[in-house]
């Protein structure tokens, strides 16, 4: 039986810096069915340089004059902002979840905010340090995987078990994380807590882009649960992706898609949300447990859809069956035609009428 598909609602940084905003896209996800509504927790100054550029996606949805880091400046919440809209999750029966970009931000998301997972951008795929942080929490990390190859996450996978398995006073080096993927122990542990998610980090992304076999290959690879973080125009891909077994679908989530900033034009609007999570369970319910046996729906139609022996034309007692007096027609309620060749040549046991039923 295929598990069911956690739903995470990326609200990201489509508040816009306005607290409201925010709380009213908790209300919204919740509203939609998600599981989850998750937010990104930065300092702009701990993440960008004043000289970084922003991606085309970015200088074509908030222009080029600003740079990347003025951007940033004006998404962050506070720190109290993320207490309130934590409050407002718990409010709205909605879990709340936020990406830290830096290690203060995961911090304050556990210890202040009592996360209970975190989650990692595609960005931080390759971010040693911040991974090695995060792992040291013990907590489940759902990691996002776009941009990267199989090496990269197995690289990842590596930091992030040192930090689950091995004191925090411990200098690692490149060769500590390597080692210690050779421990059967290890992926014990990285199959209890990480999930896996495939993604293409560009905004929207086509759909041959997109490769959502390459989820299957992560699976495969590392033995993980895997999911899918979908960047792509529309709902249709993500149930796509739960039907090639992902455990977790992350999707963009704004109240207007016209509203300025970087993320709006690739998301989708709240009606949109609730469609893809309909549309999702549907496809759960459809998969079913893979037994190919009748549903219990379908035993009533067999005597009506399936055949059974019928005389085509009146026969008399001691005639024998042939191919010109004996034939299948519905309903199914008598011999099946498997039988057939069985009766041909037999005696008939008693008169029978045209199109009556074969009896045994």
């Amino acid at each position: 039986m295929h598990r069911r598909t956690l739903i995470i609602a990326e609200a990201g940084v489509n508040h816009n810096g306005d607290r409201a905003r925010a709380i009213a896209l908790v209300e919204a996800a919740a509203r939609a069915g998600a599981d989850i509504v998750k937010f990104q927790s930065f300092r702009a100054d701990k993440l960008a340089t004043a000289e970084a550029a922003k991606a085309s996606y970015q200088q074509a949805t908030t222009g080029k004059a600003q740079s990347q880091l003025d951007m940033l400046r004006a998404l962050e919440l506070s720190a109290d902002d993320e207490v309130q809209i934590a409050a407002a999750c718990a409010a709205s029966n909605i879990t709340y979840m936020s990406t830290p970009f830096d290690a203060d931000s995961a911090t304050h998301l556990v210890r202040h905010v009592g996360v209970s997972t975190l989650k990692v951008g595609s960005g931080d795929l390759t971010n040693a340090p911040l991974l090695l942080h995060l792992a040291r929490f013990g907590l489940p990390i759902i990691l996002s995987t776009g941009m990267g190859t199989l090496a990269e996450v197995e690289q990842a996978l590596g930091v992030v078990a040192f930090g689950y398995l091995r004191d925090a006073s411990a200098r690692p080096t490149p060769a500590d994380f390597a080692n210690l993927l050779l421990d059967r122990a290890t992926w014990t542990e990285l199959r209890a807590k990480v999930t896996l998610l495939h993604c293409t980090t560009e905004y929207p992304a086509d759909p041959q882009s997109i490769n959502l076999r390459a989820m299957a290959t992560l699976r495969d690879a590392f033995g993980l649960p895997v999911g899918f973080s979908d960047h792509s125009r529309g709902i249709h891909i993500a149930s796509a992706a739960v039907v090639l077994g992902a455990t977790v679908i992350e999707k963009h989530l704004t109240l207007d898609r016209n509203l300025p900033g970087p993320d709006h034009r690739a998301s989708i609007e709240p009606n949109e949300m609730a469609a893809m999570i309909a549309a999702i369970r549907d496809v759960e319910a459809a998969l079913g447990d893979g037994r190919k046996v009748p549903a219990p729906e379908e035993i009533p139609n067999r005597a009506v859809a399936r055949r059974s022996l019928v005389v085509l034309q009146p026969v008399r007692a001691g005639e024998r069956f042939t191919e010109g007096n004996l034939g299948v027609k519905r309903p199914g309620s008598g011999i099946p035609p498997i039988e057939y060749w069985s009766y041909l040549g037999k005696t008939a046991q008693r008169d029978y009428a045209a199109n009556e039923a074969l009896e045994l």
